[in-house]
């Protein structure tokens, strides 16, 4: 749904940054004033770098998605990681600020997290390039989002999701879901499920790995008392992949330009597909409904061509009723 810009009236707001004894920067709180319905973007593995680098990504893709993504005219966007391609390459993220000045020019929020690239090399540089372009942030790894019915909790997965001080913050936030909530997204880079892997069968892919699996045990056991919704969008992988487990709904959404490549699906998957997936995905939020599209990109001749590949509408289980799930492709509609 494109919504005028104008009419969301909404303004980012930072409703908490608190400094501990230690000097340790809590996460922040973010805020996003919206009303129902809207619709925001998530996508990843963009790895802004040299046009001319052909090895590190495909630039006229990610060029593409970009400019698609402002046409679309989201109240935000999520972009799930390996948002450059070296993030302690001052130079690397120039390109992320001449090739995203159209966002910025249209005013749309982007809500980062960090990815391997993103603290490839020299951590620290990483860190600082990354935060100079992310100053609501204050320098939180992790953090929170909340607009009208969703609460958006960003991990890093760099670090462990469920212990550390990480963890404690993530149990804190699950005990606390505010009762108007119909939608918590969690978003990250790493995938708790992949259907590739390390073995690189096709060419590239990752295998999921120990930590997003104990991940995905505790959201799926917070998730079979909650009357919120669970949905995870994670990159890594160069592809898309969709996958439901114990009431939750996962997303792979890596297509953003770094090269994509087929991957092994699962029989029991519930999208199949051996094609490339360069892409991005449009999330329409409605009271009790998320609707996720993939607007799937190939370029042929130099011409963009489109297709919606993948359609699932996710109903909060209180609103479920007697909507049954659907198994065809690319139109789900999951209770």
């Amino acid at each position: 749904m494109r919504v005028s810009r104008k009419c969301l009236h909404f303004s980012l707001i930072l409703l908490t940054c608190l400094v501990s004894a230690t000097a340790q920067t809590k996460p922040v709180d973010l805020q996003l004033r919206l009303r129902t319905p809207f619709s925001f973007v998530a996508y990843g593995d963009t790895r802004f770098t040299d046009p001319t680098d052909t090895q590190a990504a495909n630039a006229e893709v990610r060029r593409t998605l970009v400019n698609a993504i402002a046409e679309a005219n989201p109240a935000f966007i999520s972009i799930g990681g390996d948002i450059a391609y070296s993030g302690d390459q001052a130079a690397d993220w120039k390109v992320w600020d001449s090739e995203t000045e159209i966002w910025r020019q249209r005013g749309i929020p982007v809500l980062p997290v960090l990815g391997n690239h993103d603290l490839k090399n020299n951590q620290a540089a990483a860190l600082k390039n990354y935060f100079e372009r992310f100053p609501q942030l204050k320098e939180s790894r992790y953090y929170s989002m909340r607009a009208a019915n969703i609460l958006m909790l960003v991990l890093d997965s760099s670090q462990d999701e469920v212990s550390g001080q990480q963890g404690e913050w993530l149990v804190a936030k699950m005990d606390n879901v505010p009762g108007d909530v119909d939608f918590v997204i969690v978003v990250l880079h790493h995938p708790p499920y992949s259907s590739s892997s390390d073995s690189k069968a096709y060419g590239g892919g990752h295998t999921s790995r120990t930590a997003e699996h104990k991940l995905a045990e505790f959201l799926e056991q917070r998730q079979q008392s909650m009357r919120s919704r669970i949905v995870v969008f994670s990159g890594h992988v160069h592809n898309y992949e969709r996958h439901e487990h114990g009431g939750v709904s996962y997303f792979v959404t890596g297509g953003g330009g770094a090269h994509a490549y087929p991957i092994e699906r699962a029989p029991g998957d519930p999208f199949q597909s051996k094609d490339v997936n360069y892409h991005y995905l449009l999330v329409e939020v409605a009271p009790k409904k998320l609707t996720v599209t993939m607007d799937r990109l190939e370029l042929k001749d130099g011409k963009p061509s489109w297709t919606k590949a993948d359609n699932v509408a996710i109903v909060a289980p209180d609103a479920a009723g007697a909507v049954h799930a659907r198994s065809d492709r690319g139109s789900d509609v999951l209770p």
